[in-house]
């Protein structure tokens, strides 16, 4: 009879700890989760700025004619950068590609200043309606990226946090729960958003 009570001790601890390694995967997962939504948030506003890059070309291109280097480089910047944020809305969870990401945002950022401080030379490009248009809605993109980039940043510090914690750190790796890259800008020259106002 002993050995009966015995083995339902154990057998009762063995399910606790069980629950318990359960509940510690099962939190990992929803963080890992919440913070590849918060990507997601990113990816958005990211297309959407991509999007209006074209635009913002194009409608530059007939003003700056002498400045084909300067357009091209946007164009090329952009494409880098959307195909570096294709790799990470594929898996916000490799580190390697977020990094690859905020050094193609680092370029497209300064592609892009360059173009506006060139656009700045031209009066009648300043004036465009069109032009304007375009600018106003990349500033609005621009700080929809930032907004959102932060609320990225909140899910993965507490997703590593979380997995870094005694006892969750015990299980996380051997779960596959492998630290998340902030979304942070290493260059701090890049650190302020292009300026894409015109006065």
């Amino acid at each position: 009879m002993s050995a009966l009570i015995i083995l339902g001790i154990i057998a009762a601890i063995v399910v606790v700890i069980a629950l318990w390694v359960v509940g510690i995967y099962n939190k990992l997962v929803a963080l890992r989760n919440r913070f590849k939504n918060a990507f997601a948030q990113i990816d958005v506003q990211l297309k959407r700025r991509y999007d209006l890059i074209p635009n913002l070309v194009e409608t530059a291109k007939g003003y700056l004619k002498h400045e084909r280097e300067t357009l091209e480089a946007v164009i090329k910047a952009r494409n880098i950068a959307a195909s570096a944020a294709e790799a990470v809305a594929s898996n916000p969870a490799n580190g390697n590609a977020v990094k690859n990401l905020m050094g193609a945002e680092a370029g497209l950022g300064g592609a892009l200043s360059r173009l506006m401080v060139v656009a700045e030379q031209y009066p009648d490009l300043k004036a465009n309606q069109n032009m304007m248009q375009l600018t106003e809605e990349l500033t609005t993109t621009e700080n929809k990226v930032a907004f959102a980039r932060q609320g990225f940043n909140d899910s993965v510090m507490i997703y590593n946090t979380t997995r870094e914690t005694f006892p969750n750190v015990v299980f996380a790796g051997a779960f596959g729960f492998l630290p998340a890259e902030l979304f942070q800008i290493e260059d701090a020259s890049e650190r302020n958003a292009p300026q894409v106002k015109f006065s």
